[in-house]
């Protein structure tokens, strides 16, 4: 995640800030693992925007809070009394709110922000039927048959897998504890997850055959009254009425005809405690940005049956090997423009299913009303971003994929939020908290963004029922977490450096209510949808991680291998003849035990402005003149055209149990990224010149790949024989991995990876002729993959139709071993002929 972000003026309108390039989980360098024992290595080795009509017939919603601000009920505890959003009584054990290096007595019993699922501050309760369910749970999950989780497991099995984890047992006990203390409470005072896990169904507006009901939760308001043209915006003609929670409700009868109350695509915003500001509801399923209009209007979204999407393809299995393909939909196209759904769908998810990629990754779906911000900014956390298109157009492009067999990862951001007041979150019920952290805690300083209070029950409910309705409504597949390492650390990841230590992991600074978050959104997702995928963005090296939530950690399929990027930007802005061949196996194998992860050379981030991706740190301005196969080329062309097929493949092969590619960089695409935008000064007092609103490069040139007249087109072609290659032999995921030669002076890494073996060749002048690398198994090797080959945009060195026969002279702690003619700066795959 690397964007402009975005602050509020004095008049709420969004401004531009700092770029969030410098973010965690983009620049900082990946965590050097201490414990041996941790190691991956078992073996030894090593559409466009539609305007909605909307008439006059718009509504809005006006909240309004009087009195001063020591009497408003805000959901930290905070001053004014006892917080509104906890539902029933809570029962602890002493023992249970034990941190190790927090401070018991100020951190966990003063009522403070560190949580709020607490007995003491407790105090308003829900009405509870003698089932255990209150009434608005209730009403959700009449005539259905509830889900049930699993129950949490003993979460011991942790201290086994990585025994360095027993002298910080009292963090992750109470961690643990605090999980199921919530668990049990969802289960016994809120419905079960099932039911708490669907705040979409009874927050927002939620359509009945009698009407419409809106609810909030607005704990800081004091008077709150829908208005709309049917009442000529009197705010006080339509009171809502609001329970001892917090939450404001109105019911809307039918019209006299039976049509409802408010139309189809009619704008709909919410008001101020204050009337100075409108909001667009919190839960609001679609916004757009009218023309001449700076902030978004949130939408009635109930389109007739007749018109909305119907799924026609089930889903996909989870493939064993992820080969994700990173992508943004608004600059997928090679104009300058700002592409659609629907042309994603017919023009793209073609050419990721024929490069061979088995799952997408789409960027900026959630609804963010600063596009520069790349959708890291989101205002409207459950619609999907107008720009594109509607709704359907959306799921008719997740269908579209799910036809093509494949899986569909939403980006999804709950790491903080928009710091805009008119469009988003901020301020909605005219408190600095309500949703976030007070104080500065709850303002993310470098990212200029609001900052969720995890221990809140009612954002536990908000951002777990906003991953299941991306789950449930547009059937996307699983997730990739955004910014997960500013979400567990109260410092964010900033200004830090990890070094491994497990004390930087379980001390003060971190958020054991946003960790704890976590564990249970992955609950979520793995127990109702066992087929979905869950990504996490950690630079930190969080121990447990992506460890099941069962076991004692956090619960993610896998973790990006984030130290792999940084380190081949540390080694190309360097010479190759430098390289350590050492370095470059440790940084891909350095991963701890059974947590997966998903790697990758690059991704957005490095194609960002700012910054330069592998290609043009290999070729720079050469890329400009010296690309067209029937004109000549330069030795920074050959070297950069070689390197870059050679860092790809040793990265997934090495690097991890999934790969992932950001879109146009499979062919090299030059240049990078930059969202239209005009000048800006930063909150440093730093002016930023704009590019005057040019999307001139915010898109992507897939012609350059597809055009065979460009050398561009034969690293494509050498990226989609990678990814077929992965696909028939699997060996990302393999059990077999052995590094059999790390030759410095060679400039040789050699490595088995299932029964396939890899021979990369770094070195820029030698190559070897009657090369000898060992092997596991006896018999005849083939090529299946060269680097070299003329298909690739390289010199032919290497004869494809040669056998090559192991002997049984052991070679590198191998039992077998062949001869192979290893050419400079060639990468070449074998595998057995039988």
């Amino acid at each position: 995640m690397a964007s402009p972000a975005f602050a509020v003026s004095a008049a709420g309108l969004a401004r531009p800030s700092a770029p969030r390039s410098g973010g965690p989980e983009r620049r900082g360098r990946g965590v050097e693992l201490q414990s041996p024992s941790l190691l991956f290595g078992r073996n030894k080795g090593t559409r466009s925007p539609r305007a909605v009509g909307v008439g006059g017939s718009g509504w809005r919603v006006v909240m309004r809070a009087g009195g001063p601000s020591g009497e408003v009920m805000i959901p930290d505890g905070g001053s004014g009394g006892t917080p509104p959003s906890i539902d029933g009584p809570v029962q602890f054990d002493s023992d249970d709110l034990k941190v190790p290096f927090i401070d018991d007595e100020t951190s966990l019993q003063d009522g403070g922000e560190d949580t709020i699922w607490s007995s003491e501050t407790n105090q308003v309760t829900e009405e509870i039927d003698a089932e255990g369910t209150s009434r608005m749970d209730k009403e959700s999950s009449t005539g259905e048959k509830l889900r049930i989780l699993p129950p949490p497991g003993n979460g011991q099995q942790i201290y086994e897998i990585d025994p360095t984890l027993r002298d910080f047992k009292y963090h992750l006990e109470y961690r643990y504890s605090l999980y199921r203390r919530i668990r049990s409470d969802i289960d016994e005072h809120k419905g079960g997850m099932d039911v708490f896990s669907r705040g979409y169904e009874k927050f927002g507006f939620v359509r009945s055959a009698e009407g419409i009901t809106y609810r909030e939760w607005a704990p800081g308001a004091d008077s709150a009254a829908l208005v709309g043209d049917f009442n000529n915006w009197d705010p006080n003609a339509d009171h809502m009425s609001k329970n001892d929670l917090g939450i404001w409700e109105i019911f809307l009868p039918n019209n006299a005809d039976g049509s409802p109350p408010i139309p189809h695509g009619s704008r709909v915003r919410m008001g101020t405690p204050s009337g100075t500001k409108d909001s667009i509801p919190a839960w609001i399923k679609y916004s757009v940005q009218t023309p001449g209009d700076i902030p978004y209007n949130g939408i009635y979204y109930d389109p007739p049956e007749e018109e909305k999407y119907v799924f026609k393809h089930p889903q996909p299995k989870r493939p064993k090997s992820l080969r994700i393909y990173e992508t943004h939909v608004g600059m997928s196209s090679p104009e300058p423009k700002i592409n659609t759904y629907a042309n994603f769908r017919d023009e793209v998810l073609p050419r990721i299913k024929r490069l061979g990629y088995n799952a997408v990754q789409i960027m900026a779906i959630q609804e963010h009303s600063y596009y520069g911000s790349f959708g890291y900014h989101v205002t409207n956390f459950f619609a999907p971003s107008s720009r594109f298109g509607s709704p359907e157009d959306l799921k008719s492009l997740i269908d579209r994929a799910h036809e093509l067999g494949l899986v569909v990862l939403m980006d999804v951001v709950h790491s903080h939020a928009s710091n805009n007041t008119l469009d988003g979150l901020n301020g909605f019920d005219g408190t600095d908290t309500h949703y976030f952290h007070g104080g500065s805690r709850g303002h993310h300083w470098m990212w200029d963004s609001r900052v969720f209070n995890y221990g809140n029950k009612e954002v536990i409910r908000f951002l777990l029922s906003n991953a299941r309705w991306w789950l449930e409504e547009y059937k996307f597949d699983g997730f990739r977490f955004d910014g997960a390492t500013s979400m567990m650390y109260t410092h964010h990841g900033l200004q830090v450096t990890f070094t491994g230590s497990y004390h930087e992991y379980f001390g003060f600074a971190t958020d054991v209510d946003a960790v704890v978050y976590l564990m249970l959104v992955n609950d979520l997702i793995h127990g109702f949808y066992p087929e979905a995928v869950t990504i996490g963005e950690d630079v930190s090296g969080m121990p447990t991680f992506a460890l099941p939530v069962q076991v004692g950690g956090v619960g993610f399929d896998y973790r990006l291998h984030m130290a792999v990027a940084d380190k081949w930007i540390e080694l190309l802005k360097g010479n190759d003849e430098a390289w350590e061949m050492g370095n470059i196996v440790h940084t891909l194998t350095n991963r701890r035990w059974l947590e997966k992860c998903v790697t990758y050379a690059e991704s957005h981030d490095q194609a960002l402005v700012g910054d330069k991706t592998i290609a043009f740190w290999l070729m720079d301005k050469d890329m400009y003149d010296f690309m067209a196969l029937n004109g000549p080329s330069t030795p920074n062309i050959d070297r950069g055209i070689a390197l870059h097929k050679m860092i790809r493949l040793i990265t997934m092969g090495l690097g991890g149990e999934g790969y992932l590619n950001f879109m146009g960089n499979e062919f090299g695409h030059p240049e990078w990224i930059d969202f239209p935008r005009g000048p800006q000064v930063l909150p440093t007092g730093k002016f930023i010149p704009g590019n005057n609103n040019s999307y001139d490069k915010c898109r992507r040139r897939f012609d350059l790949g597809d055009a065979e007249f460009l050398r561009y087109h034969g690293m494509q072609q050498f990226d989609q024989a990678m990814q077929h290659l992965e696909e028939k032999y699997g060996f990302m995921t393999s059990d077999h991995q052995y590094v059999s030669r790390k030759h410095e002076e060679d400039k040789v890494i050699v490595f088995e990876k299932g029964d396939l073996v890899f021979v990369f060749n770094f070195h820029w002048s030698n190559s070897y002729f009657d090369y000898r690398v060992g092997c596991l198994k006896p018999g005849k090797y083939k090529v299946v993959l060269d680097s070299d080959a003329g298909l690739f945009g390289g010199f032919g060195r290497i004869h494809h139709t040669a056998e090559h026969f192991t002997s049984d002279c052991q070679h590198d702690n191998r039992p077998h071993s062949f001869s192979v003619y290893t050419p400079s700066r060639t990468c070449v795959v074998y595998a057995p002929m039988n």
